[in-house]
């Protein structure tokens, strides 16, 4: 199967993403910010970094860059589709996911290993887990505090379309501890975490802190479980 990982003017993260989708058992192929074509990728990531310097707002430019129109419209026609960090960012904007990622009530970057619980593992990047189980990724961001308004976060939790809370506190000032959210398919899914720094033993977090698997690769999950989807759509 293959995954298209984008890269944008300012991304970091892309090259760990296209690994992680490897170490997973797909096909990462490379998409580029100015181009629509998807390359006939069966499935989108949306890796973190800075996507034009943040400007304007974080994911604001990104989201209406020539890829983001095919992407867009693809996830509409049930492409699966996953936001991290900046890409949960670029998929609110873009109108996939809603709500939106405001500056860290601790105003300062944040960056350490972190505790989250599956809340939903229904959906095409969170079948490999189990719905309560705690794993431990790696966050690293500025502008991570999910926010929306009080309708929006009740229909978010009375339909189950949180699929990831915070744990051991809540690093950024996300409303409700929302560490990721989903949409109503489940195909696309976004959240501040990266589980692509979690895929390799000795690359991922500790061992003491490690998560369900102990070895620091809690992360390979979300890849795995895309290509299962994929696999039996």
């Amino acid at each position: 199967m293959k995954i298209g990982v984008v890269t944008f003017p300012g991304s970091l993260d892309d090259r760990d993403a296209a690994r992680a989708v490897v170490r997973g058992g797909g096909e990462a192929v490379a998409l580029w910010h100015a181009d629509a074509d998807l390359r006939g990728v069966d499935a989108v990531v949306l890796p973190g970094g800075f996507s034009y310097g943040d400007y304007l707002r974080a994911g604001a430019i990104a989201s209406i860059a020539p890829v983001m129109g095919s992407v867009v419209e693809a996830a509409r026609g049930g492409m699966p589709v996953l936001g991290i960090c900046n890409g949960f960012q670029v998929l609110c904007e873009a109108g996939l996911l809603p709500g939106a990622l405001v500056r860290n009530d601790v105003r300062t970057f944040v960056c350490r290993d972190q505790r989250l619980r599956v809340e939903d593992a229904s959906t095409a990047w969170t079948s490999a887990f189990e719905a309560g189980q705690e794993i431990v990724i790696p966050l690293k961001n500025g502008e991570g505090g999910y926010n929306a308004d009080q309708r929006t976060l009740d229909e978010l939790e009375g339909e189950g379309r949180v699929v990831f809370r915070y744990l051991g506190g809540n690093p950024n000032g996300s409303q409700r501890d929302i560490a990721g959210v989903r949409d109503a398919s489940g195909r696309i899914v976004g959240l501040m975490p990266h589980p692509e720094h979690a895929t390799e033993p000795g690359y991922g977090p500790s061992e003491h802190g490690g998560g369900a698997s102990g070895n620091g690769t809690d992360g390979l999950g979300f890849f795995t479980s895309v290509l299962q989807a994929l696999a039996s759509a």
